[in-house]
């Protein structure tokens, strides 16, 4: 069986630092960085999907995580094809005029090269203290099967390499029964993991939990199944709280699913307080997954 690594989405968002999972005494970046990898050994950035970090933020992070602590960064929004507002990119960069919300091809191709090549630079740092996973390429739910999404796909993961990528594809085209070997055999054959999503089902935005791996590395990311996925805003869609029965089927599934794989990364994103790390911390202790700190 490969290794197993559990985490959350987010180890610094307002509502979990409100909800009092962290210390009163943990209050400062590097500490509650320091903290949340007492008690997981990998969480997801999702910081990074809305702007590009700095080289020094990043060299912060792996100063304070210890070894066998892992990073899934997921990749600028930019990349894979949202609408992204002018003031998320670095102020040399932006267009003069124009729309408030760009999408990559409004950029000149020199802006563009080198947002990609600031993003290396972010990563970086992580890549050289061993910290850095999977890059999480996530494209928009209107990317629906296609020659031309297969081609963009393919383009925005040869940007990453030579680090691994993972892709979430969020278009229920990919996954209908006469399409979903193609979209698995199409992701395998270039080296591309497969990010599977537990999610609210029955919507037009749903696409299914396919637990396969593509790659040495696979990766599962839990939404939830709250009852207002497409009504409520971003806490009430998150708001959901696994139970002992889930948990329970669910380390049953994925222990299957670490046996396709050299390593799985799981991670929490029913991110609403601290739902998210408990949720984490109840599903490691059915795994037997303990932090990095434990295996140091």
């Amino acid at each position: 069986m490969g290794v197993i690594k559990v985490g959350t989405s987010s180890w610094a968002d307002q509502m979990l630092v409100r909800s009092g999972w962290y210390p009163r005494g943990v209050n400062t970046p590097a500490g509650r960085l320091g903290w949340y990898a007492e008690h997981f050994g990998l969480v997801e950035v999702d910081t990074s999907y809305y702007a590009v970090p700095a080289p020094e933020t990043t060299t912060a992070w792996a100063a304070a995580t210890p070894p066998g602590f892992t990073f899934d960064v997921k990749a600028f929004r930019l990349f894979t094809g949202h609408h992204t507002p002018v003031d998320a990119l670095p102020r040399d960069l932006r267009p003069d005029g124009g729309p408030s919300r760009v999408r990559w091809r409004d950029l000149p191709a020199g802006a563009y090269d080198e947002l990609w090549d600031r993003f290396h630079a972010a990563l970086a740092p992580l890549a050289a203290a061993d910290r850095l996973g999977a890059v999480l390429l996530q494209f928009p739910p209107w990317l629906a099967r296609g020659d031309a999404a297969r081609r963009r796909i393919l383009a925005a993961a040869r940007r990453c390499r030579p680090w691994p990528v993972t892709v979430e594809l969020r278009h229920s085209s990919w996954f209908t029964e006469d399409a979903v070997v193609d979209t698995v055999t199409f992701l395998r054959e270039n080296g591309l993991g497969y990010a599977c999503v537990d999610m609210p089902q029955g919507h037009a935005s749903s696409v299914p939990p396919i637990l396969v791996a593509t790659t040495d590395l696979a990766v599962i990311r839990f939404h939830g199944h709250s009852t207002a996925w497409e009504s409520g805003d971003k806490q009430d869609r998150f708001r959901y709280a696994y139970g002992e029965r889930e948990l329970r089927h669910w380390s049953v599934l994925l222990r299957e699913l670490a046996d396709q794989c050299a390593e799985l990364h799981v991670l929490m994103n029913n991110c609403c307080g601290d739902q998210a790390q408990r949720d984490a911390a109840h599903l490691a202790a059915l795994l037997d997954v303990a932090p990095a700190t434990a295996r140091a």
